[in-house]
């Protein structure tokens, strides 16, 4: 949607997302263990539909999650089937705190990665990055959004470095 031409994969999408997760759900007072363990399967469906942009699911609506979740699990253990399914139903259903901080981590993972490609050149990446902040919805979540929109993508590493910004 931004027109970025190496775009970041799942894998780093929900490597940062389950980190994020870790790290609200500790300043939300939820379990950091499991917002990030559920962040880690939030967007396994992908590997069987890709990641359906919003324009593409006005004309193909993306598949249902846990459809597409039970389609993954068939033949696995029961044990192990039941679990991965579970976690999706919760992530889904927002119905416990980790799920809200897990659903927030994935909103400012995608407001950070839009913020990156912005400082890389993609100006249409503004949009991206002001759908996904409107969309939080934990008080950490938008603190830590206003954080990341009040520096530069790299403050960071000049911090780290001692260099001044």
């Amino acid at each position: 949607m931004a027109g970025v031409n190496d775009p970041e994969s799942v894998a780093e999408h929900s490597w940062r997302t389950s980190l994020i997760a870790s790290v609200i759900a500790k300043l939300e007072g939820a379990d950091p263990a499991r917002a990030a363990f559920l962040a880690v399967w939030h967007d396994t469906q992908e590997t069987r539909t890709g990641d359906v942009n919003h324009l593409g699911k006005k004309y193909a609506p993306a598949g249902d999650p846990q459809a597409v979740t039970a389609d993954q699990t068939a033949g696995m253990p029961d044990v192990l089937a039941s679990a991965i399914r579970e976690l999706v139903a919760e992530y889904e259903a927002k119905d416990s705190p980790e799920a809200v901080c897990a659903r927030d981590a994935d909103k400012l993972e995608c407001m950070l990665q839009g913020i990156e490609y912005k400082a890389q050149g993609y100006a249409n990446a503004q949009r991206w990055i002001d759908n996904s902040r409107a969309r939080l919805t934990t008080g950490t979540g938008r603190r830590l959004a206003d954080e990341l929109l009040a520096q530069g993508p790299l403050d960071w590493l000049r911090n780290a470095l001692g260099e001044k910004a």
